[in-house]
């Protein structure tokens, strides 16, 4: 194996989630993380699935407790992996694929030299409104914070070492799982 760590990042609703889970069905090496967070669970989500969801106290005193490998507050709550996630994978011999927020990919890089990036861009700003505001069943109060989000997000995609456009799922997803292939061999 290549590589032991892959990070994924993408503004809100670009499809990273869609993505890793899809992949890790099919590559048993791969393993994706349970993000921890502070904010509610969505309709169809349970905890563990697929984050697992503790009130903001508690969230704190595991940063305090050193729990987190990296954290970062998004559209104003807070998320972060848990280390112990990473190092159960890698004594197994198998590759962590996680998504993350631009924070958290810029903190990957500092601890992980060897961990390798790809950054997933929706096809325009307009598409990715569209896909939030569908996911979500209707328009999120936050909408306009992710909107200017994923525009400053966007802005770092030059620094990820993979970037690719989902536009069209099936096509999109063919070219990320031949990159993730490559950086497994």
């Amino acid at each position: 194996m290549k590589t032991n760590l892959i990070i994924v990042a993408a503004p809100s609703g670009a499809g990273k989630s869609s993505f890793i889970e899809k992949i890790c069905k099919e590559n048993e090496l791969l393993v994706d993380t349970i993000t921890y967070t502070t904010r509610a669970m969505r309709l169809g989500e349970s905890q563990g699935h697929p984050y697992y969801f503790v009130p903001e106290v508690e969230f704190k005193k595991k940063i305090d407790e050193g729990f987190f490998v990296e954290w970062a507050m998004v559209h104003t709550r807070f998320y972060g992996t848990p280390m112990y996630q990473l190092e159960e994978a890698w004594k197994n011999g198998r590759c962590i694929i996680m998504d993350v927020d631009i924070q958290g990919a810029r903190t990957f890089r500092e601890k992980f030299s060897t961990c390798k990036t790809i950054f997933i861009l929706p096809p325009s700003i307009d598409e990715l409104r569209k896909r939030i505001i569908k996911r979500d069943g209707k328009v999120p109060q936050d909408i306009e914070i992710r909107m200017e989000n994923a525009k400053n997000e966007m802005k770092e995609a030059p620094h990820f070492d993979f970037r690719l456009v989902n536009d069209d799922f099936a096509t999109s997803y063919a070219e990320f799982k031949k990159i993730v292939e490559n950086l497994l061999r």
